[in-house]
C-alpha cells in the first residue's frame, strides 16, 4: 500500500500542470472577473440612480430655495412664511424647515407633534444678500447684477404706483414705434416695478440709430434717485475710509470719477458728463469700488429683506437627500464581501475538483499497475457521468485483456501440447528403430508421413491465423460458381462420411432463384467449407445427415441478410452445441470435448480459421444450434466484385499443403 501511494505521488503531475490546479485557476480569474463585473454594474447603476434621484431632489430643491429666497428678499421678517413653506412641502412630497441662524424653528412643514430630529447640515442657507449660486435661478440673468445680492431684493428703489405706470406708457410707446419700422420688441418689467424694452434678435444695436428711444426710460425716477444718492454717499463713506477717490453712482451701478463737487449738482438729478476727464484710477481703486458698492448696498437692503435662516429639506421620515459614499468601512465591506466570493469559489473548486480528479488519480494508478504487470483491482464506479463511464469502460478494457492474456496463455499451453504430440511420436519410432525394435518398412515410413503431416497441419493453421491478424493472408480471387466449390467439398468428404455412416449431400440452388457469383478464393473458400463439412461429420452419429447448401439473399428467411450476399449453409444431425459453449466456438483451441485425443476432437483452430478466411473475404461467419439435435453453420459472403473487398493481404496462388498417404484432399479440415 504504501509503495503504491508513493508511486501515485511520483506519477502525479506538478499543480501548475496537473488538471486540478487548471480548474482552481480558472475558477478563481472567474470569480475573480465575476466579482469585478458585478462591482462595477453594481456601482455605475447605483451612482446612475443616485446621480438621477439626485438631480431631481436638485431641482425640486432649488425651486424650493427660490421660492423662499424670493419671499426674504420681499419681507423684512419671517413672518407668515410658514404657508409657504407647507405649499412647497406638499407640492414637493418634502419637508421643509427654517430656523434662524442659532436654530430656532421659523417654519416647519412636518405634521408630527414631535417631529424627527434635524440633520447636523442644513441644505442652504436663505440670505437675498449672499446667494447661493448653486440653487438660485435668478443671478446672472439678463438685467440682473452679476454680485450675489438678489435682484428681487430692490428695497428703497421700489417703484411707486404713478412711477411704474409712467414708465409703463413710455415704454410701450417705444415698443410699438420700434414695431412700425419692423424691429420686434418686448417690454419687460423688473423686480422694482421699473420696465424695460427688449430687442427680440441677436442684434440689439439695431435701435441706436431709430427715433424709438426715449430718455424717461432711461432716467432715474424720483425714488430710484433718492435711493441712488443714499447709496452713492455709503460707497463714497466706505472709500473715504480706504483713501479712494470718490465715484459717482449709475442706475445700473456703474460708476464713474465725479468731475465736480457734489454740493454743486442738483440734489434730484443726474449730472450729465458729456467728455469725462482722462481717469486717473487704477486696478486696485476698481476693486476697492467694487467692494465699498457690494458693501453699500447691502447696509442700504439689510432693514428691508429678511434675515439670513436655514433651509433643511429632507424626506417625509427625516432622511435627507441620498448619496453615496464609499468611505473606508464601505471599502472593506466591498472588499470583504469580495474576499468572501472568492473563498466560497475556491473552497466549492476545491471539493469539485478532488472530486473530479480522485477517480482519474485511480485510473492512472490502475493503468500503471496494468503496465507492471501487476493483477489490478477494479476502479470504483459511483457515479453515472463521464467520468464513471470512463471508469466502467476502464474496467471492461481490464477485464478484456485479462481474458485475453488467459487465453494467450491456454493458447501457448495447447499449441505445446499440439505440437508435443506428433513430436513425441515421431521420436518414440525413430528411438524405436534406432534400438532395433522397429524395422524401416514402408508401414513405418508411412507412420512417420502422417505424423510430420499433422505436425505440418498444425503449423500451417497457426501461420494462416497469423497472416489473418497481421492483414497478410494471401487470397487470390477470382469469379467463383458457388455450386461448383460446394460439389467438390461435398466429394472430398464423401468417403469420410459414408465410413462414419453419415449422409452428406449438397443441395443444389432453386431453379427460379440461382446463387450469385462470387469473387473469392477458391482454394481458401473450399478449405473454410471443408473445415465446416469436416466438423458435421466428425460430430454427426452414425444414421445421421450432412447437407450443405448454397443460395442468395432473396431467399433467406434471415432478415439480417442483406442483397448481394451468398449464404452458404452447413447443417447437420450431429449432437449439437450448448447454449454456454456456442459464443465460443469460433475462439481458438476451444474444444467442447475438453480431452485432447484427436478421435474426438481437433486442435481446435479449425473454425477459428473458417472465421478469419470468411472475414479476409468480406463476409461473416455464425452459428445455431439446439443441443442434440444439430447445428447450422452459415457463411456470407459478398457477391460479385465486391468480395475482394475484404480486409485480406496481398493476393497470390494459395499454398497447397503436403497430405499424408491415403488421406483426402481437405484433410487439413481435421484440425476443426
Amino acid at each position: 500500500m504504501l509503495r503504491v501511494r508513493r508511486d501515485q505521488r511520483r506519477t502525479r503531475p506538478p499543480l501548475r500542470k496537473s488538471l486540478f490546479g487548471r480548474l482552481l485557476a480558472v475558477s478563481v480569474l472567474v470569480a475573480a472577473c465575476s466579482v469585478a463585473a458585478t462591482a462595477w454594474l453594481a456601482v455605475q447603476t447605483t451612482s446612475g440612480a443616485i446621480k438621477q434621484e439626485q438631480g431631481q431632489n436638485l431641482t425640486a430643491d432649488a425651486r424650493i430655495y427660490n421660492t423662499l429666497l424670493g419671499y426674504a428678499a420681499g419681507h423684512p421678517t419671517w413672518d407668515g412664511v410658514e404657508r409657504t413653506v407647507r405649499d412647497l412641502a406638499r407640492q414637493s412630497g418634502r419637508r421643509i424647515t427654517l430656523t434662524t441662524e442659532q436654530r430656532h424653528p421659523l417654519a416647519d412643514s412636518a405634521a408630527l407633534s414631535s417631529p424627527p430630529a434635524l440633520p447636523p447640515q442644513a441644505s442652504a442657507i436663505v440670505d437675498p444678500l449672499s446667494v447661493d449660486t448653486a440653487l438660485s435661478r435668478t443671478t446672472d440673468r439678463a438685467g440682473g447684477s452679476a454680485d450675489r445680492v438678489d435682484p428681487r431684493a430692490v428695497g428703497p428703489f421700489q417703484l411707486s404706483a404713478a412711477e411704474r405706470t409712467a414708465l409703463q406708457h413710455a415704454a410701450d410707446r417705444s415698443a410699438a414705434c420700434l414695431s412700425r419700422i419692423g424691429i420686434a420688441a418686448d417690454v419687460v418689467r423688473g423686480p422694482s416695478g421699473r420696465p424695460r424694452v427688449e430687442i427680440v434678435g441677436n442684434d440689439p444695436d439695431r435701435v441706436q440709430n431709430t427715433r424709438c428711444t426715449t430718455d424717461e426710460l432711461d432716467s432715474p425716477t424720483a425714488t430710484e434717485q433718492k435711493a441712488l444718492d443714499a447709496l452713492n454717499q455709503l460707497a463714497n463713506a466706505c472709500l473715504k475710509r480706504q483713501d479712494r477717490p470718490r465715484i459717482q453712482l449709475d442706475l445700473d451701478l456703474s460708476w464713474g470719477d465725479v468731475s465736480v463737487p457734489e454740493a454743486a449738482a442738483p440734489p434730484a438729478t443726474v449730472i450729465p458728463l458729456a467728455s469725462p476727464a482722462p481717469s486717473t484710477r487704477t486696478g486696485e481703486d476698481d476693486r476697492a469700488t467694487a467692494s465699498c458698492v457690494d458693501t453699500a448696498r447691502r447696509e442700504q437692503l439689510s432693514s428691508y429683506v429678511a434675515s439670513p435662516a436655514l433651509l433643511f429639506i429632507g424626506d417625509e421620515g427625516g432622511t435627507t437627500v441620498p448619496g453615496f459614499d464609499l468611505s473606508p468601512t464601505n471599502t472593506a465591506k466591498i472588499a470583504g464581501t469580495a474576499a468572501l466570493v472568492l473563498a466560497l469559489t475556491v473552497g466549492a473548486t476545491v471539493l469539485a475538483g478532488s472530486r473530479l480528479v480522485r477517480p482519474l488519480h485511480a485510473l492512472t494508478g490502475a493503468a500503471q499497475r496494468m503496465r507492471d504487470g501487476e493483477d489490478s483491482a477494479p476502479v470504483l464506479v459511483s457515479d453515472d457521468n463521464e467520468i464513471g463511464r470512463l471508469a466502467a469502460a476502464f474496467n471492461d478494457m481490464a477485464d478484456h485483456r485479462a481474458r485475453l492474456e488467459a487465453q494467450r496463455k491456454d493458447m501457448v499451453s495447447d499449441v505445446a501440447h499440439e505440437l508435443r504430440t506428433p513430436l513425441s511420436n515421431i521420436r518414440g519410432w525413430l528411438e524405436a528403430a534406432q534400438d532395433g525394435l522397429a524395422e524401416p518398412d514402408p508401414a513405418f515410413i508411412a507412420s512417420l508421413h502422417t505424423e510430420a503431416v499433422q505436425l505440418q497441419h498444425i503449423i500451417d493453421d497457426l501461420q494462416d491465423l497469423a497472416a489473418a491478424d497481421a492483414g497478410a493472408l494471401r487470397l487470390h480471387p477470382e469469379p467463383v460458381r458457388i455450386e461448383d466449390v460446394l460439389a467438390q467439398v461435398a466429394a472430398a468428404h464423401q468417403a469420410r462420411a459414408e465410413t462414419a455412416g453419415v449422409a452428406l449431400s449438397a443441395l443444389p440452388a432453386a431453379a427460379d432463384a440461382p446463387s450469385p457469383e462470387l469473387w473469392a478464393d477458391p482454394v481458401r473458400l473450399r478449405q473454410a467449407i471443408g473445415n465446416l463439412v469436416s466438423n458435421a461429420v466428425r460430430h454427426t452419429p452414425s444414421g445421421g445427415q450432412v447437407t450443405v447448401r448454397a443460395y442468395g439473399a432473396g431467399v433467406s428467411t434471415d432478415e439480417s441478410a442483406a442483397d448481394g450476399e451468398v449464404m452458404v449453409e452447413v447443417a447437420d444431425t450431429g449432437s449439437g452445441i450448448s447454449a454456454e459453449h456456442l459464443p465460443h466456438v469460433f475462439d481458438r483451441f476451444w474444444r467442447a470435448e475438453k480431452s485432447r485425443s484427436r478421435r474426438t476432437g481437433g486442435s481446435g483452430l479449425g473454425l477459428a480459421i473458417v472465421r478469419k478466411l470468411v472475414e479476409a473475404h468480406g463476409g461473416s461467419v455464425s452459428a445455431v444450434s439446439v443441443e442434440g439435435q444439430g447445428s447450422v453453420f452459415t457463411l456470407r459472403l459478398p457477391a460479385g466484385p465486391a468480395g475482394q473487398v475484404g480486409p485480406q493481404g496481398v493476393t497470390g496462388p494459395a499454398k497447397a499443403r503436403p497430405q499424408p498417404a491415403g488421406a483426402d484432399a481437405t484433410n487439413d479440415a481435421d484440425q476443426a
